[in-house]
């Protein structure tokens, strides 16, 4: 890694890895297609970013497949990285069935670490329990040949005591990396430069900043955390992503440039990246970031619609926003339970939504709320 005579505060300039394919998908109604992951990840890697992360696995039949395998198409496996999802040893072990006939060599293991996110996705809150599952994936991926970096999803908010040993134990297990994701925006940059020093503190840690923009902070803290050790800022171009975006990429690059006289970056592919992503995301020029875009509280997973006060820093309504349905293809039965709730409107939910998800192919596959949902429902009832 090149050494900086001329960064100021940074005691080293940081590697980026850019989720721009990967975090869109939990974004409300935006969705990229083969075609844009070439087009993006090759822009990125154009402009000197280290690692793009695409798409997500859970399980078999990624819904993500074509994304990824065009991603590697374009710049190969050893560029990218993939999310693998946490929940059990049994799904994790299917989970990494599916990368490997993907074909992906660095993943990146999402394992929520708050109390809170645990209790909602792993279904217990307990440290120790947390602890033996990430150990027991993390050695599972290493088994396999895998690069592997392990998150502290909703990390900002995991208490010292909980994190701490959470993140030794990972690197025990045989982790190459640990992402703190700031999942919910949370901390100041001088908190952010705290947390982080914890982590830098462990024997043989190589730690990311993931840091989401909901208080406008996510450059401020990124950079705040290469200030306290981290080797990694993960970003989004455009500050694409859930609720209010993630670091926006050019803001980042440009930060760098600007204060810490960082060189090694392309910064003439941004403007065209921006143009290129947001188009592709069905944007338009005019999105920014932060808790007042029409995206910020659109959501498009059950679980973050029935449960939001575990994802949202101040509720929407704080800023004069609300919370709304935006999905394109990802339907569930779930989500159009959600979005069925209250209206007095009765289907079989399994029919519709399987009526629906035709529907939604047959049609280009047009961004639905709530609203839509519902008339919708009327459709199927009357057909």
């Amino acid at each position: 890694m090149a050494e900086s005579a001329n960064e100021g505060s940074l005691p080293r300039l940081p590697h980026l890895s850019d989720a721009t394919l990967r975090d869109s998908a939990h974004m409300g109604g935006v969705e990229f297609g083969p075609k844009d992951a070439t087009v993006i990840a090759e822009l990125l890697v154009k402009t000197g970013i280290d690692l793009v992360e695409v798409g997500m696995v859970s399980g078999p039949g990624s819904k993500d497949a074509d994304l990824v395998l065009a991603t590697h198409e374009a710049i190969g496996p050893e560029r990218s990285m993939t999310l693998v999802v946490v929940r059990d040893r049994e799904q994790v072990k299917k989970a990494l069935d599916e990368a490997e006939r993907l074909g992906v060599r660095h993943i990146m293991y999402s394992i929520p670490t708050s109390e809170q996110h645990a209790k909602l996705k792993l279904g217990s809150p307990s440290a120790k329990f947390l602890n033996v599952l990430a150990r027991s994936a993390i050695s599972q991926a290493k088994e396999r040949g895998f690069h592997v970096t392990f998150s502290g999803e909703d990390g900002a908010r995991t208490p010292k005591e909980r994190l701490v040993p959470y993140v030794t134990a990972g690197f025990e297990a045989g982790a190459d990396r640990f992402r703190l994701a700031e999942t919910v925006a949370y901390l100041s940059p001088w908190q952010m430069e705290e947390v982080i020093s914890d982590l830098t503190a462990i024997d043989g840690s190589e730690i990311e900043i993931h840091s989401h923009n909901m208080l406008g902070m996510a450059v401020a803290n990124s950079l705040a955390a290469v200030r306290a050790g981290a080797q990694w800022i993960s970003a989004t171009v455009g500050g694409i992503g859930e609720r209010g975006g993630n670091a926006p990429l050019a803001e980042l690059l440009t930060s760098l440039r600007v204060i810490h006289g960082d060189t090694r970056f392309d910064l003439t592919h941004l403007t065209e990246l921006s143009r290129v992503a947001l188009r592709g995301a069905g944007l338009g020029s005019a999105f920014q970031s932060g808790p007042t875009t029409p995206h910020a509280f659109a959501y498009e997973l059950p679980g973050q619609l029935s449960n939001p006060e575990a994802y949202e820093t101040l509720p929407a309504e704080l800023v004069g926003n609300t919370r709304e349905l935006r999905v394109r293809t990802r339907l569930t039965p779930a989500l159009v339970k959600w979005a069925l709730a209250g209206s007095g409107i009765d289907v079989d939910v399994e029919a519709f939504t399987a009526w629906l998800i035709e529907r939604q192919e047959r049609n280009g596959a047009p961004v639905l709320d709530q609203e839509a949902v519902r008339k919708a429902a009327i459709d199927f009832q009357a057909a």
